[in-house]
């Protein structure tokens, strides 16, 4: 595969070109030539597009597919376009399929599913057989295999001992372990953010303490055993804190945000409108406020879509018995535009492959093309027919958006999203 990517604007600052407008040749996958007007006298494919920017692959920490076993909600197949047309060169994939991704076939599985796919596909594994909480999975067995981290997914570990065992034999073999930050007897039976609206609208609310606590009982955790910790889609201010104060003191803990919390809260949910069910629930405006404040100063490393594909039977229903989740890959650049600038948007959608062991490809000749493009500027609405998925369940459906998605380029292959016009 030959192609040329003509007046783009590069934006990786680890790249020598940073903040130029210039031309790339790809040959077979490598960036062989960068420069102005390079010549194309071998009638190569070309691109180019309005205001092309490009950047190194963008990275989502937290994607379900459903596969095996859900396939009504989503293929991995099928996933992997939509992340690919989404801007996602790389996606780490929960293991909350049927079954649970617990042990090496089932890793194997989904890696031999992703073959041939432009968008990589990092297994995360379940720390627990079957995600249950009770017995450690074999997880040095799916390291060697592949796995990039363990975790139960939007699962909190209930039992403090198996975790301080789990974060001193990851060790070992330099693994990560994920920690869902809620304490389910304090959650209880709530559904949505406990505060004024959840009064209002007479729904059983979930504290924020239930998220604090839990954070705070993992972190005395992590600084007594060492080893790495990864804590997904805090919600709340005090987190935040709580985080910022961990890292001061050295210990190894990082951090993630969905989309959906930086861009909207509990208002919301005056519809009672399941799409907006969501786990951690949205919060209040001061928390949003907190979480934008936290990706600014880098106390949050990374942002996910927290992509969570449901089907309507499921969805459709009263709130109290809806699943939680969102679908967020095709949303999640355009989303997090209106609230971020676009050095931040491209830092914190590429920074957490640093936190799972990923390698990061910088924008320069001789290095293998990993290239997400897009353009920051134009505003559209998103709406049914930008969804890619086979889940409809998209919390942003009629949300303004800003920018532009174009595809990417990796793996040697070229995946343009459509162009709407």
């Amino acid at each position: 595969m030959k192609v040329i990517i003509r007046d783009a604007k590069i934006i990786d600052s680890k790249s020598p070109f940073h903040n130029k407008t210039i031309d790339i040749l790809i040959v077979d996958g490598l960036i062989e030539k960068i420069g102005v007007s390079l010549p194309n006298s071998e009638n190569i494919e070309e691109v180019k597009r309005d205001n092309l920017h490009i950047s190194q692959g963008w990275f989502d920490s937290s994607v379900s597919l459903g596969e095996p076993g859900f396939e009504d909600r989503e293929t991995i197949l099928n996933g992997l376009n939509v992340a690919a047309k989404s801007g996602f060169t790389a996606i780490a994939l929960q293991p909350n399929s049927f079954p649970i991704i617990d042990n090496q076939s089932q890793v194997l599985f989904v890696q031999n599913k992703a073959n041939g796919s432009a968008t990589q596909l990092y297994p995360i594994a379940a720390l627990t057989k079957g995600s249950d909480g009770n017995d450690m999975a074999e997880l040095f067995d799916m390291k060697k295999v592949g796995a990039i981290a363990f975790g139960d997914y939007n699962k909190s570990q209930p039992n403090a001992n198996l975790l301080k065992i789990a974060l001193q034999y990851v060790q070992d073999f330099d693994g990560l372990v994920i920690a869902f930050p809620q304490d389910e007897k304090i959650k209880g039976n709530g559904v949505v953010n406990e505060g004024i609206v959840s009064t209002r609208l007479g729904l059983k609310g979930i504290p924020n303490l239930a998220e604090e606590l839990q954070i705070s009982r993992n972190l005395f955790l992590l600084e007594y055993t060492g080893g790495k910790l990864h804590i997904p889609t805090v919600s709340t201010a005090k987190a935040v804190q709580l985080i910022k104060e961990a890292k001061a003191k050295g210990l190894n803990v990082s951090c993630s945000v969905a989309v959906h919390h930086l861009v909207m809260t509990d208002e919301k949910l005056e519809g009672f409108d399941t799409r907006f069910k969501v786990s951690p629930p949205l919060r209040t405006e001061s928390d949003r406020k907190a979480l934008v404040a936290g990706i600014l100063d880098n106390t949050i490393d990374m942002i996910t879509s927290d992509h969570n594909p449901m089907d309507i039977e499921h969805k459709k229903m009263e709130f109290d018995t809806a699943k939680n989740g969102t679908i967020g890959l095709e949303s999640a650049y355009g989303a997090l535009m209106t609230v971020l600038p676009i050095e931040k948007v491209i830092e914190k959608l590429t920074s957490g492959k640093a936190v799972f062991g990923i390698e990061s490809q910088s924008i320069k000749e001789g290095a293998p093309a990993n290239i997400t493009l897009f353009n920051p500027e134009g505003n559209s609405v998103f709406t049914k027919s930008s969804i890619l998925s086979k889940s409809k369940n998209s919390a942003f459906l009629g949300m303004e958006t800003k920018g532009q998605v174009y595809g990417i380029l990796n793996q040697g292959k070229l995946i343009l999203a459509e162009q709407h016009e």
